[in-house]
């Protein structure tokens, strides 16, 4: 939740406000116009500031976009799919965060999840239903990575 929230301040967006797309845009346009680091080329501690700002702005707006509902709602078909026939790899969790990593190399980050919940998963009977049930559709989440399968031995 830290990540949102710091994300949306970055943007001047309220932590309840839903993020309008067109206007999150918009913003990152203006922002970029503001700092972008070929108008700072007069110091070098002016061009490092200005790096770091656009660094932050990039970041805050692939990300807010990532856990968009339009982006979401875009991608519903592949993600139902995959939460219910993918298969739970791996999971992992660190400050409210949860990372799941399917089988097939889709890794997606749950956001605010509290302990209680990653404990009750860890001794769940079945993974997979637990997190259909409890997870999957229940918390504000982002598709942070495709790694590739593993090959397969010849």
């Amino acid at each position: 939740m830290k990540r949102i929230l710091e994300s949306k301040k970055i943007f001047n967006v309220t932590s309840a406000a839903t993020i309008d797309l067109g206007e999150l845009k918009k913003a990152y346009r203006n922002f970029m116009k503001e700092w972008h680091p070929d108008k700072f080329r007069e110091s070098d501690e002016q061009l490092a500031n200005a790096e770091a700002q656009s660094k932050k702005i990039i970041e805050a707006y692939h990300f807010l976009v990532s856990i968009a509902p339009e982006t979401h709602a875009a991608n519903i078909e592949e993600y139902t799919m995959l939460t219910t026939t993918a298969t739970i790899e791996d999971y992992d969790y660190k400050n409210q965060v949860l990372k799941i990593i399917f089988q097939n190399g889709a890794v997606y980050e749950y956001f605010g999840v509290p302990k209680s919940i990653f404990n009750k998963m860890g001794s769940a009977a079945t993974l997979p239903r637990f997190a259909r049930r409890h997870i999957f559709h229940s918390f504000v989440y982002r598709e942070s990575a495709k790694m590739h399968a593993a090959e397969p031995a010849q």
